[in-house]
Order: C-alpha cells, then structure tokens, then sequence
C-alpha cells in the first residue's frame, strides 16, 4: 500500500518532499508541481516503499551492507598484519639507528640479528612459492630447502618469538602516545600512566569525532542539496521579475511617455519664459540705473518731435505719391513731355552757363 493511502494530504505532502530532498536525485520539485501531478506523486511515494535513504532498493543496499561488513573485516585483518609487519620493521629500523650510536648489548644484537634473519629467510620463501605450481625454474637455480638453511637456531627464534611481543607492545606504546600527543598536545608532560589511561579511551574519542564529521558531511551534503534547489528557484524567481519588468516598461513607461514629454515641453516653455521675463527685467533695470527722470523726459520730448516730423513727411510722401499717380494715368505722353521738358531744361542750363561763361571774358 502507498503512503499517500494512509496519509493525510499535508503528511503526504510533507513525506514527499523528504523523498524528493533525499532519496531522489536533485530535481526541481516544488510544491506546485507535485499538487499539479497527483498520479506522478502516487509513483514517487510509491517508489519511497521500496528505496532506503540513499536511494538503492532494499534488496541492493542489504547486499551491499554485506559487502561492506565483508569489505570491513577483510580490511581489520590486513591492517592487523600490515601494522605488525610495519612495526617489526620499524623495530630492525630503530635498531641501525641505534647501533650507530650507542654501544648495544649482545642479546639486543642477537635479538634484531635473528628476527631479521628470520623475516628475509620468510620472505624469500614467499617469493619462491610452491614448487610444483612452478613452470619456469627458480630464481638462481635456488629451491626453498636451500633457504630453509638459512633459517636460524630453533632455540634462537623460540627465544626471540618469545620477546618479539614485549618490544612490539613497547613500539606500539610510543605510536599511541605519539598519537595522543598529536591530538591532544597538552598531554605530552603527562605520565606514562595518565598518557596509558588517557590512550584507553582514545579510540572512543576518535570514533565520536568521527561520527560528528560524518554527520557533519551529512549535513553539508543536504545543504548543498537545498541550495541547488535554492539556487533553481531563485533564478526562476529573478526570470519571471525580469518578464515582469519587461511588461511593465512595454505597458506603462510607453503609455505615459508622450504625457512626460507634454509635461516636460510644457515645463520648458514657462522656464523659457521665465528667462526672457528676467532678461527684460535686467534690461529695465540697466536702463533705470543708466538714465534719470530729467534725461528720459528729454529723450521723450525729442522723440515726440521727431515722431512729429516723420509723420510730416510721410504726409509729404503721401501728397508726391498722389500726384505720381495722377501723372501716371497720362501714360506715355507725359513720358515725352518729361523726356522734353528734361531736354529744354538741360538746353537752358546750358545756354544759360555759356551767357555767364561770354559774360566774364567780356570783362
């Protein structure tokens, strides 16, 4: 049965976003979208019955929680084995290191001497493998019983397998206190006793550092999640702002735009006005700081005499300009009459300048 079945339509709501945020793959789910798809919700719910957190089928993630708990166990084995192996290298390491030094007793010497002897010998032996698995002959022609020769006195190796566990537990003391002091580095001038009771509850220190990185990393990875899904949102949000603004430029700015220019030709005129107002004002008041009261009413006389002769003499003009016109309906007779008159003036001009001109040589 799905749980949209039993559910209320809040808690499926509710159940189906935890299955969208969780279980799902990052996807661009909202609210909205899932009201608008019922059928496609049911699916998802559904689906929610048969998937654990991390969205495998159940069946998956209980074998791979089988693999892991193999996976785990193998690894504890050969870290068990590794560790021991670096350890007693380090140990013949330390060793060297010492040698060069300090003088050593003999039974430290012949404690390394054998344990190295005995590791290269086991070693060697490793390498060589079974002999009947063998194709190709071995290796300088060596067979492992030459090997086994080289092995040293049993009572040698019984005596140093018997020791060998007291200096790996002493050199895997100082790794712990090592470790500890690289956690903790206040302990470092603590006692062997406080560092050894200390070290004892390290493990379970370390485990619930470990487990609150991991929660932490869980946390981030569903805050990542979230701000993915934040992130979509938001940019869908600013898409529609802009188709918004977009719309009301088209729709509002144009509509108002020829008022705006209206308003603003109109606003520009009273200001032009304005200016030509005060231009006039500071002409006037040039004027009335230039000229006194005696000098305009001198310059008002003159003016009305003047003004007096201009219509004098546009009467004047009149009065020729009627007699023209009088003349000028003669036509071309009064033409040659002028053309004559000019002609007989011009030769009593010149009679009369010739009658002055014989006058002076007579005297």
């Amino acid at each position: 049965m799905a749980s949209g079945d039993f559910c209320s339509p809040g808690e499926g709501m509710e159940v189906l976003q935890q299955v969208c945020s969780k279980q799902l793959p990052p996807c661009n789910l909202s609210e909205e979208d899932l009201l608008q798809n019922p059928h496609f919700s049911q699916l998802l719910l559904s689906l929610s019955q048969h998937m654990d957190e991390s969205g495998l089928s159940l069946t998956l993630a209980k074998e791979q929680a089988r693999a892991w708990k193999d996976v785990r166990l193998h690894k504890t084995t050969w870290l068990r084995s590794e560790i021991l192996q670096r350890v007693i290298q380090e140990l013949l390491v330390d060793y060297y290191v010492k040698a060069q030094d300090t003088d050593l007793t003999s039974e430290d010497r012949k404690f390394h001497e054998t344990l190295e002897q005995r590791l290269l010998v086991t070693e060697l032996t490793r390498l060589l493998g079974p002999s009947q698995e063998r194709e190709v002959p071995p290796l300088l022609r060596l067979e492992k019983a030459d090997l086994l020769e080289l092995m040293p006195p049993s009572e040698d190796f019984v005596w140093m397998r018997a020791r060998l566990p007291l200096e790996v537990e002493e050199q895997l003391k100082k790794k712990c206190f090592t470790l500890l002091c690289y956690h903790n580095p206040s302990s470092d001038l603590d006692s062997e006793t406080l560092k050894a009771a200390k070290v004892w509850n390290l493990a379970e220190v370390l485990a619930g550092e470990q487990q609150q990185c991991q929660a932490a990393k869980s946390q981030q990875k569903e805050q990542m999640v979230l701000l993915e899904k934040k992130s979509a949102t938001y940019s869908q949000v600013l898409l529609r702002c802009l188709a918004l603004l977009q719309r009301l430029l088209q729709e509002h700015r144009l509509k108002t735009q020829s008022e705006l220019d209206r308003i603003n030709a109109q606003y520009l005129e009273i200001k032009c006005s304005a200016m030509i107002l005060k231009l006039r004002m500071e002409e006037l008041k040039i004027l009335s700081d230039t000229y006194t009261a005696e000098k305009v009413e001198v310059h008002r006389l003159i003016r009305d005499r003047l003004e007096g002769a201009i219509r004098l003499q546009e009467q004047d003009m009149e009065k020729s300009r009627q007699v023209l016109n009088t003349y000028e309906v003669l036509g071309e007779e009064f033409d040659k009459l002028v053309k004559e008159y000019t002609q007989l003036k011009q030769a009593a001009e010149n009679k009369r300048w010739t009658l002055q001109e014989f006058n002076k040589a007579c005297r």
